[in-house]
């Protein structure tokens, strides 16, 4: 019984995260419309997404890392040896964790305010002039918010492992309706600057947030100096593998936005935006939909059988979910830019480059949501070294495409570059978890995609001869987006009933499934 009851609760929390991910995540898409009306896509936001990455390498480099290994820790801290929930709560190991976080965040935080100069020069080589110098001044800003979102992600570790998520997962939301403010309100006037300055605030509301939880568990957060204790050192062992996983990431944003520096005004900010589109349905359709699945890959980790059936079937949900949405960014890319991103300020050019980048990145979608299952069971089964041996190859090859083909083919060049490493990465996992685990069953998931890849020919065929037909009428953008949509997915659809696919059924089984935990 009360096993049943935590499976329940975990199912709970999953829906809890994942309902309050997407509205975050469409907040944070907001945010990014507010930011393009105000500035378009031009030098001076191209500066301020440069300044954030400065940020990112400290926060990339310990935070995240440090965050992700306090779980596990302090999670069995929260309960007495015999399995049951403490009334109070002390942890030790988390005031050291904490306090070594902050010292060293802050100290290095004001090295790179020191030398923001030289360290810029390296992350964008292409500004110069007022842009090196706005670049700088915004750098400096952001840096204040180092130590205050690393201790936001601390504290948000430390109340997820008493089960406590609300606070840990909303903090994005008054995060960004603070940006947005910053740009519709002071942007104006103040120019990127409005977004530095609110990018601070925003993370100050973010961590007072989670100082809420805190005091209904009745913890004390204390600094705490003693780096022999026990807990303390387990969480330090597990920091050097989580490190490597958190820093690929930000790595390839650094060198996407270093070679994009050299390119033509604006080239940052079209690739942002462009992978802000293209990851969007990831984020909403795929993390949604598979939140059972991710349950039952921790629930059959020991039956490698059960396993395999779950990691076939959640590949299909998402090769059948995800490859109509690849074609429509592909085919109806510009219309759906100027639906979403094309007022104020981001005019026409702004539009064309931010849809080119949407096109060259459209394929990654398939991938990213391949390789999101594929990942998630190599970790069910305790495998976590190969996900990382994987995404380090990943990462070398983004990097060399980026700095060979990003001068040659401008924006096209980086976008395939990051394709192309998303899609290795998907293939190498997949293929080892089937080598290594035998998890994964080759011969059934190559004739999924073999089917998705006919569907795919003949749902852009359709669209292509839609956008062709309706060329002529001069529609709103977002009246030819959804026309378009609607072609592509009813010609994609009816391929899969036509011959019958076995996966075609395999979406609707899953958000039945969904239903049901929340029943």
């Amino acid at each position: 019984m009360a096993e049943s009851a935590g499976r329940g609760s975990v199912s709970r929390a999953a829906i809890l995260i994942t309902a309050l991910t997407a509205i975050s995540t469409m907040l944070g898409l907001a945010r990014d419309i507010v930011m393009a009306a105000v500035f378009g896509a031009g030098p001076a936001l191209d500066a301020y997404l440069v300044s954030q990455g400065l940020m990112n390498i400290v926060l990339g480099l310990v935070a995240g890392a440090m965050a992700k290994s306090i779980t596990p820790v302090v999670a069995r801290e929260a309960t007495g040896e015999d399995g049951t929930p403490r009334t109070r709560h002390a942890h030790p190991s988390f005031d050291v964790a904490l306090s070594v976080t902050m010292v060293v965040l802050g100290l290095a935080g004001v090295v790179m305010w020191i030398f923001v100069a030289p360290v810029s020069a390296l992350l964008a080589p292409g500004f110069s002039g007022d842009q090196a110098d706005l670049t700088q001044s915004l750098t400096r800003i952001v840096l204040v918010a180092t130590v205050l979102v690393a201790g936001t992600n601390l504290l948000a570790s430390l109340t997820q492992a008493h089960n406590r998520y609300f606070w840990a997962a909303i903090q994005g939301v008054p995060f960004n309706l603070v940006m947005i403010v910053a740009a519709a309100v002071f942007g104006p006037q103040y120019g990127v600057t409005a977004l530095a300055v609110g990018f601070v605030v925003g993370s100050a509301t973010r961590l007072l947030l989670q100082l809420i939880p805190l005091r209904s568990l009745a913890i004390r957060v204390r600094p705490g100096w003693n780096l022999r204790d026990p807990g303390f050192r387990e969480i330090a062992a597990l920091v050097p593998a989580l490190l490597v996983g958190s820093a690929i990431g930000n790595v390839n944003t650094l060198v996407d936005r270093a070679v994009g520096s050299t390119l033509a005004e604006g080239s940052i900010t079209a690739l942002s935006y462009g992978w802000r589109l293209v990851s969007l349905p990831e984020t909403l359709l795929i993390a949604s939909l598979l939140v059972p699945l991710y349950t039952a890959f921790g629930a059959s980790a020991r039956n490698r059988t059960e396993v395999t059936r779950l990691v076939g079937r959640g590949l299909a949900a998402t090769v059948t979910i995800l490859t109509p949405v690849c074609v429509i960014l592909v085919v109806a890319a510009e219309p759906i830019v100027l639906a979403v991103f094309g007022y104020g300020a981001f005019d026409d050019r702004d539009a064309a480059a931010a849809a080119t980048a949407v096109a060259w990145y459209a394929p990654a979608l398939l991938a990213l949501g391949f390789r999101e299952v594929v990942v998630r069971a190599s970790y069910a089964i305790g495998d976590a070294r190969t996900p990382v041996t994987v995404a380090l190859v990943a990462m070398a090859l983004n990097v060399v495409g980026d700095i060979v083909l990003g001068p040659l083919y401008g924006i096209p060049g980086i976008a395939v570059s990051t394709t192309a490493s998303i899609v290795l990465a998907a293939a190498l996992n997949g293929w080892l978890l089937h080598r290594r685990h035998g998890c994964l069953a080759p011969w059934p998931t190559m004739a999924v995609l073999a089917r998705a890849a006919l569907f795919a020919a003949i749902a852009t065929a359709a669209g292509l001869a839609t956008r062709a037909l309706l060329g002529g009428f001069d529609l709103p953008p977002i009246l030819l987006a959804v026309a378009l949509a609607a072609v592509i997915a009813a010609f994609y659809a009816l391929g899969m009933v036509l011959v019958r696919a076995p996966e075609r059924g395999l979406a609707g089984d899953v958000l039945r499934a969904i239903r049901r935990r929340r029943s």
